[in-house]
C-alpha cells in the first residue's frame, strides 16, 4: 500500500493507474505519429519542414508535462486525460469510489 499526499493506494489500485496511464500514454503517442504521417506526406520546402520540426518539439514538451505518473498528481493527471478522450473512465475500474468521483468532477472543468 504506498501513500500519497493523505491519499492511499492499493497495490492493485496502483496496478490499475499504471495500467490505463499506460494506455492514454500509448493513444497520444499515435495521434502525434498519425499526424507527423499525414504532414510529412505533404511536405514540400523547407518552411512546412521546419513547421513539423516545431510541432514534433511542441509535443514532445506538452507530454512529456502531461504525462507525469506521480501518485501525489495521478489523479489531476487522469482527470485531463479524460477531458482529452485519451482515456475513458471505466479504464479505472477498480479504483476506489472517492478517486473515481474525484477524477470524473476534475474532468468536467
Amino acid at each position: 500500500m504506498v501513500e500519497s499526499a493523505l491519499i492511499t493506494w492499493s497495490d492493485d489500485e496502483q496496478a490499475i493507474a499504471e495500467e490505463a496511464f499506460s494506455c492514454a500514454y500509448a493513444r497520444a503517442v499515435q495521434t502525434v505519429i498519425s499526424t507527423v504521417r499525414r504532414e510529412a506526406d505533404s511536405i514540400n520546402n523547407a518552411q512546412s519542414l521546419w513547421r513539423l520540426h516545431d510541432y514534433l518539439s511542441t509535443q514532445r514538451h506538452v507530454m512529456e508535462g502531461r504525462f507525469d505518473f506521480r501518485l501525489e498528481g495521478i489523479l489531476f493527471v487522469f482527470a485531463s486525460l479524460v477531458k482529452e478522450n485519451l482515456l475513458d473512465l471505466r479504464e479505472l475500474d477498480g479504483l476506489d469510489a472517492d478517486k473515481l468521483a474525484k477524477i470524473k468532477a476534475m474532468s468536467r472543468f
